[in-house]
């Protein structure tokens, strides 16, 4: 398939998961956690597959380029298979590339830097993609369904006032914006999981030995807040999907869908960009011509000058893009 033939469908697969920004979002309304998109799961093995070849294709081209860097955000509920998407998304790329940071409860000296501040740490590099399994969302999810975790934060008693959450609305666009004007690129992504299918996952956890490590009793007293949950992700996605840095709603409940559209999203981004192998000026070219040649000149006898160029015949005739 010609390049600009996959993008384009892969523009247009992602294009009902975009949450437009300014946009008002009612997740129970606008989004369905069991959606396919007319997909068998046979037909998304396949997909995913190709996904994971074009993200290893293009991971090479923004590492050799060092000019963008890209931030992925995954948010979930608990069960939510943010583990097990990454694991499988970014299972062709190279791992020297890619960091993933998870954020747990803050620790004593996370807690006395602002709320930011631990996210932009693990921040990636140009050339590099950074995972955020769990992201500074957290701070206007988790915290707002449990204020007393607000008071850990030891804010002065301004900053604590009913404008808390428009505020880290606006500081968090405004860092995101701040961010893709300097090169790096913010996907975010909310794995959008239904009620019962975290049910249904978590008494597998409890019902596979091998599984029983996964399982948390927190996580089923969480449950208790689902809907105070969903009414905080309704009012993350209104005031933070921007033009710079738009949310993804993925349905979550069939794996093996969520990992298409992620692996989809990443590569969309990636495709965006379009990074270019870096040129070779003339003066280099001609260090590379005489590197040839010496290396080509010790060859045992008997062996081809160039093994690689025998194999390949037209390796050296290919354009790098």
């Amino acid at each position: 398939m010609h390049g600009d033939e996959r993008a384009e469908r892969i523009a247009d697969f992602i294009e009902p998961l975009r949450v437009e920004p300014g946009s008002k979002v009612r997740l129970g309304r606008d989004f369905d956690p069991r959606d396919k998109a007319g997909l068998k799961k046979r037909e998304g093995v396949e997909l995913l597959r190709s996904g994971v070849e074009l993200l290893a294709e293009y991971q090479q081209r923004l590492a050799a380029q060092d000019t963008y860097g890209v931030l992925l955000c995954l948010q979930a509920l608990d069960a939510g298979g943010k583990d097990g998407t990454i694991r499988h998304v970014m299972s062709g790329v190279n791992p020297q590339g890619v960091r993933v940071s998870s954020f747990k409860v803050p620790s004593a000296e996370e807690l006395d830097h602002d709320y930011l501040w631990r996210y932009a740490k693990r921040l990636p590099e140009r050339g590099g993609i950074a995972i955020f399994n769990r992201s500074h969302y957290e701070e206007v999810l988790v915290v707002r369904v449990h204020p007393e975790l607000l008071v850990r934060q030891r804010l002065p008693g301004h900053a604590r006032g009913s404008g808390v959450w428009k505020r880290r609305y606006r500081e968090i666009n405004d860092w995101e914006r701040h961010l893709t004007d300097n090169g790096f690129k913010v996907v975010k992504i909310f794995l959008n999981l239904s009620k019962e299918e975290q049910r249904t996952r978590f008494l597998k956890r409890l019902d596979l030995p091998e599984k029983n490590w996964k399982f948390s009793a927190a996580d089923v007293r969480e449950r208790q807040y689902w809907d105070d949950y969903q009414r905080a992700f309704s009012r993350m996605l209104s005031a933070t999907s921007t033009e710079w840095a738009p949310w993804y709603v993925v349905p979550a409940d069939r794996k093996w869908f969520a990992r298409i559209c992620t692996a989809a999203i990443l590569a969309h981004t990636l495709i965006d960009i379009d990074p270019r192998y870096p040129e070779v000026d003339e003066e280099t070219r001609k260090d590379l011509r005489t590197a040839k040649r010496r290396l080509e000149q010790e060859a045992p006898e008997g062996l081809p000058a160039d093994p690689y160029a025998a194999r390949h015949p037209s390796a050296g005739k290919k354009k790098r893009g």
